[in-house]
């Protein structure tokens, strides 16, 4: 695709930021002008989300987070990039070019109700995808969080993206990543938002999702106990629950996942591109 501007739109750059390029991965986009933006707005892999500045002082200067979901082919992707300046209207288009990516498989033996569940279970696990499904499609409009870090001190154990296949039948992609944290561990907030649900599922067992707002969740899942409620408002420094082996699992451990504008990403990757560096400060808490 050619590169398509309007009469200022030369005042507008666009720069990607990623661990890489592939599948599975969050990207951070930065907007910069040679004038004060506002109203500024991202559409990519078909999905718009406004974008936010990371210094209130610095409107010349705005972010956007997009994420390149599990599922999405190779191939160059088209960004479009609007926005309001004193002089008007700016727009940009970019390309992102999405590489290949193999993802190996894993072979789990678990409990056979998990893998062909029982009739009885049927609606409850219907009716616990479509409340997750509504959830992930109605978060809040501004940005809740400041910066990302992990939930639990230990490393993660297995890929994003590996292929299952339990009792011998594959099943969906890991769509997060496993942590082979000891039962009981604490498990932190990975950043500021809202939580959003907090209850027992079929599959992820005690689970937690948090809203950080713009359409990033997180989803904490297989905890022992879980610590906080549905309206609460958490930071990093929270605790929403400890590590435990409640729902599909072969032993004790936490399972992060983490949506981006709908796309499943690799939380590791969100954590390479949300730390907080000199370049890139994090803004102000958000009132509650």
């Amino acid at each position: 695709m050619t590169l398509a501007t309007i009469a200022i739109a030369a005042a507008l750059t666009v720069t990607p930021s990623a661990r890489a390029m592939q599948p599975g991965e969050p990207v951070l986009l930065t907007i910069t002008s040679d004038q004060p933006l506002s109203a500024v707005t991202v559409k990519a892999f078909h999905v718009e989300t406004p974008a936010f500045m990371f210094d209130p002082a610095n409107p010349r200067r705005w972010s956007a987070l997009v994420g390149i979901d599990l599922d999405d082919k190779p191939g160059a992707y088209a960004v479009h990039v609007t926005a309001m300046s004193p002089q008007g209207p700016l727009e940009k288009y970019i390309q992102l070019y999405v590489a290949a990516k193999k993802f190996p498989t894993r072979r789990l033996s678990v409990d056979e109700a998990f893998v062909n569940p029982p009739e009885s279970a049927r609606a409850r696990i219907e009716a616990e995808s479509k409340e997750t499904a509504a959830i992930f499609e109605a978060g809040a409009p501004s940005r809740l969080w400041t910066k990302f870090v992990r939930p639990v001190p230990q490393p993660a154990n297995s890929a994003f993206g590996t292929r299952s296949v339990f009792n011998g039948q594959p099943r969906s992609a890991h769509s997060g990543a496993d942590f082979l944290s000891p039962a009981g561990t604490p498990v932190k907030a990975a950043a500021s938002g809202r939580v959003v649900l907090a209850k027992n599922l079929y599959y992820s067992g005690n689970t937690v999702i948090v809203d950080h707002g713009l359409g990033v969740f997180s989803l904490f899942a297989h905890l022992s106990r879980i610590d906080v409620a549905v309206g609460a408002a958490v930071t990093e420094s929270d605790v929403v629950g400890l590590v435990g082996a409640t729902g599909r699992v072969t032993g004790p451990h936490l399972h992060w996942t983490v949506r981006v504008g709908g796309a499943r990403v690799d939380p590791l990757g969100v954590l390479a591109v949300l730390s907080r560096t000199p370049d890139r400060p994090a803004a102000p808490k958000p009132p509650e």
